[in-house]
């Protein structure tokens, strides 16, 4: 594993304002080959943060710089998280700019998995769901909750009944015509999902967002997960409306992913 703050070995000193102020944002995604796919939208989802939450401009070639150190020499495929955050942001003056620091995480990518889901909803909606931001206390508390409950997942639904996401994941349904809907829901706007919109309108299917309550699940034909580990995984049951795992569909969808080609460091 590799921890790289602005380029260099990252110490314990480096990180403890990590541990000591919660407040800064991320991505995530794999690396095979030197590669990335859908970079240039991990890149944006950065730099918009970074303007958002500290007020300044965020390099993306020194972004990438810093991860070509991380990769280098590294045949496995990887998983590589970079978050940024500020050493030098005072809580005290939080409407002053300051300068981002970029923490990359590199570790072997772990491999797909490839079982349908069991999710359960839960009335919740995430602070700034447009920022991919380090607050995952919820997330992770909401989706210990629904596997103590027996499921393995948790979809979050807000005040007026409508889908938006799931912990760390978006959703997908499919319609009885074949289509894909989206919900509409403020949610964080994945890069895998985006990939995925762009394959299915490059391919000439069908896919629209709208707005889904959670009312209407059970007339919809299938739905899947979409995330940076995984980029299609089909969803077997949404609280206890079942769906049925189409094969043909999961390829269908992984095709569209896989036509955005991936993108060198």
């Amino acid at each position: 594993m590799k921890i790289l703050l602005n380029g260099e070995p990252a110490s314990a000193d480096d990180l403890r304002h990590l541990v000591q102020t919660n407040y800064g944002h991320f991505t995530a995604f794999r690396v095979e080959d030197g590669k990335v796919r859908g970079l240039d939208l991990h890149l944006d989802r950065l730099q918009h943060a970074t303007r958002e939450l500290f007020g300044s401009e965020l390099d993306r070639e020194r972004v990438r710089g810093y991860l070509r150190q991380a990769v280098a020499g590294e045949a496995r495929e990887l998983s590589v998280r970079v978050n940024v955050f500020a050493r030098a942001l005072d809580r005290e003056r939080l409407d002053q700019a300051v300068e981002a620091d970029v923490l990359v995480i590199g570790a072997p990518a772990s491999s797909h998995a490839a079982t349908s889901l069991r999710v359960k909803s839960f009335r919740y909606a995430r602070d700034l769901p447009s920022i991919k931001h380090v607050g995952t206390f919820p997330l992770f508390h909401h989706r210990r909750l629904a596997r103590l409950a027996g499921y393995d997942d948790a979809l979050f639904v807000d005040a007026d009944g409508r889908i938006s996401e799931g912990s760390i994941w978006n959703i997908g349904f499919v319609d009885r015509a074949g289509d894909i809907v989206w919900p509409d829901a403020p949610q964080l706007d994945g890069v895998s999902m985006q990939l995925l919109k762009a394959g299915l309108a490059r391919a000439g299917i069908g896919s629209v967002v709208r707005t889904v309550q959670l009312a209407e699940i059970g007339e919809f034909r299938a739905a899947f997960f979409t995330n940076a580990s995984v980029p299609v995984r089909p969803i077997a049951s949404i609280d206890a409306s079942e769906y049925s795992t189409d094969e043909t569909l999961c390829k269908q969808l992984l095709r569209c992913y896989e036509a955005s080609p991936p993108q060198l460091l």
